[in-house]
């Protein structure tokens, strides 16, 4: 349920509506958009009526309920407003969201060394984009593949970072390394395999490091938008949505199934931020530009590219990734793209 307040409605009574909703053993959340101020209700809302509690306050303009089983994620809760997460970065804050331009993520599945992390995260910098991704833990199909080099990895992360001054996305796959690795990432990653550990998601859930989270090979968009909630109820509102394709019957040409429809139906669903991942989403580098383009064209909100300086000695997902060339060739095409539908950084030129 959310209670739309009328404009102009003053603080001290915006206070005293959620105070008396916390009186009614329901969790108050204010949300301040654009045009109102929306004060979210969670909780057991079926035994109130709507007229109850639009005769709490004459600011009160209306009163909705929220009919999807995801609350604090779904659009209803925000009254229509998208969310725009704000990410601190060596280079300055990073804004993504719907209303926002388009931000690129690039850089290696694995993180192997100094040389290669540094230099790859320095290359990507120089062609636009503004986070650098790599994974220190890396969950693989078997037990005999590199698994990454662990905290060690975490090290060489935050000296690129330095270098660089690119924010960080990398993945945990353990709440007991989760305090360690947040200590160098600007953004948690839960990755695919991940999705409904359900554990996980509440600790990541409890910290305040915004989280990027992967949909699951399997995973409907409900399953996927219900793992989101239990981020937001446990209390860390910044999460974005990382469609990584999904499993289909057909893996002869691609690893998987890019599921680009997730971005006009997330858009009717949920008010969180949205990314794509053409590199997983495919499994061949060739495939990666036209995907991204069409990625872009569609709405996404932003793109994760995977580089890597020499793709055939990667210890991981090398028959995806890009060169740093390729990747400075995909940006300069991406802003062709960019720039047609208003959100490409104005600010940005790629260099050749």
């Amino acid at each position: 349920m959310i209670i739309v307040l009328k404009s102009g409605t003053p603080e001290v009574e915006v206070q005293r509506i959620a105070d008396e909703m916390k009186d009614w053993g329901l969790t108050p959340e204010k949300i301040v958009g654009t045009n109102n101020i929306v004060i979210g209700l969670v909780g057991d809302t079926q035994s109130f009526d709507t007229d109850q509690v639009q005769d709490v306050s004459h600011w009160v303009d209306k009163v909705l309920r929220v009919s999807k089983p995801f609350k604090r994620v779904s659009r209803e809760f925000r009254h229509g407003e998208p969310s725009v997460i704000e990410i601190p970065t060596p280079n300055g804050t990073v804004t993504i969201g719907e209303t926002c331009p388009i931000v690129m993520v690039a850089g290696p599945c694995s993180v192997e060394n100094q040389e290669m992390i540094v230099d790859t995260a320095q290359r990507v910098k120089a062609a636009g984009a503004a986070f650098l991704r790599g994974g220190a833990y890396k969950p693989r199909t078997s037990p005999y593949a590199f698994q990454g080099h662990g905290e060690s990895a975490l090290e060489l992360l935050a000296e690129a970072r330095r270098v660089s001054g690119l924010g960080i996305i990398t993945e945990v796959m353990d709440t007991a390394d989760l305090d360690r690795l947040a200590e160098v990432a600007d953004v948690v990653q839960i990755g695919a395999r991940n999705m409904q550990n359900f554990a996980l998601l509440k600790q990541v859930g409890a910290q305040s490091k915004p989280v990027l989270l992967k949909r699951g090979m399997a995973a409907t968009l409900e399953e996927w938008l219900m793992a989101a909630e239990y981020i937001l109820a446990a209390g860390n509102p910044n999460v974005i949505l990382c469609e990584r394709g999904i499993r289909t019957f057909d893996r002869q040409y691609t690893r998987n199934t890019l599921d680009l429809s997730v971005i006009p139906v997330l858009r009717s669903l949920t008010h969180l931020p949205i990314m794509i991942d053409p590199s997983h989403g495919t499994g061949w580098a060739s495939l990666v530009p036209s995907m991204a383009k069409a990625a872009i064209a569609a709405g996404t909100d932003a793109l994760m590219i995977e580089v890597h300086p020499n793709p055939t000695k990667a210890l991981s997902d090398g028959p995806q990734s890009l060169t740093p060339d390729q990747f400075t060739q995909l940006t300069q095409d991406l802003a062709t793209v960019g720039e047609a539908i208003g959100r490409w950084p104005a600010t940005y030129s790629p260099v050749a």
